[in-house]
This record gives structure tokens, C-alpha cells and sequence, in this order.
């Protein structure tokens, strides 16, 4: 492996770790302390604010580094014809749900926020970043089995 290879591997792996471990993170800490009345709007839209550019910036270097990956990992129709190329594209299609499920449960929440509602919409949308959290467990999931090609 190449050092440019080594980079742009080390790079998706720890984007895709921010990515994954921000959602977690909101999910199970920062939306049930909102839901119990422990933080107000500001703090709250702050966070929800950071959690999107992360989840945008990762989305975006996740895109281009995995492109780079499955195009040189999968020549021709090996991302078609093998395992391996089967979870990539898994991978990919998880990513996009990912991706939107983090993007509308942010927008929505931080609608209800502007108006300054915290509890209603933090129980109200915890239920589309716990799909999140569920999505983003899945991609590592799917990043360790191609990673070990437990299923040649």
C-alpha cells in the first residue's frame, strides 16, 4: 500500500469515526438531557449546528475518499461481482441514509429550537437520530467486514 493510499484510508476511517461518534453522541447524550429539561435552545441549536457541519464535512471527505478507494480497491465489475464490492456499495447506500436522517432530523429540530421549544421536538426527533445512530453502527459494522473480508 502506498503512503498516498495509507493517508487517504487513515483519513475515511477517521471521518467516518467523528461522523459516526458525533451522532452517537447526540443521540444518547445530548437529546435525552433537552428531553428532561436539562438544556435550554441556545446551548442545544449550537450543538445540533456543530452536528451538521460534521456531518456534512464527513459526508463530503467520506465521498471522496471512499470514490478514490472502491476505484482503485474494485476495477471493472469487482464492485459488482464480489462480496467485498457489495458491501462498498452497502456502504454507500448507508451512508446516504445516513446522511439524510442526520440533515432532516437537524433542520427540524432546529426549526422547533429558533421557536424556542426544547423538550417536544428533542423527544419528537430523538427517534430519527436513534435511526441514525442505527445507520452509522451499520456502516462501521460494514467497514469491519470489508476491512477483514470476513466474507470472501
Amino acid at each position: 500500500m502506498s503512503l498516498v493510499d495509507a493517508a487517504i484510508r487513515t483519513t475515511h476511517l477517521l471521518f467516518a469515526a467523528l461522523w459516526v461518534g458525533s451522532v452517537l453522541f447526540v443521540t444518547l447524550a445530548v437529546l435525552p438531557a433537552a428531553r428532561d429539561g436539562h438544556l435550554n435552545a441556545d446551548p442545544l441549536e449550537r450543538i445540533v449546528g456543530s452536528l451538521t457541519t460534521i456531518s456534512r464535512a464527513s459526508a463530503a471527505v467520506l465521498f471522496l475518499t471512499g470514490g478514490h478507494m472502491a476505484a482503485n480497491g474494485y476495477p471493472g465489475r469487482n464492485l459488482l461481482e464480489t462480496t467485498n464490492g457489495n458491501l462498498v456499495l452497502a456502504m454507500l447506500a448507508l451512508w446516504l441514509v445516513l446522511a439524510g436522517l442526520v440533515e432532516v432530523g437537524s433542520s427540524k429540530l432546529t426549526d422547533e429550537l429558533q421557536m424556542k421549544k426544547v423538550r417536544a421536538p428533542a423527544s419528537q426527533y430523538l427517534v430519527l437520530f436513534r435511526a441514525a445512530s442505527v445507520v452509522g453502527l451499520l456502516l462501521l459494522v460494514d467497514a469491519g467486514l470489508i476491512s477483514t473480508n470476513a466474507l470472501l
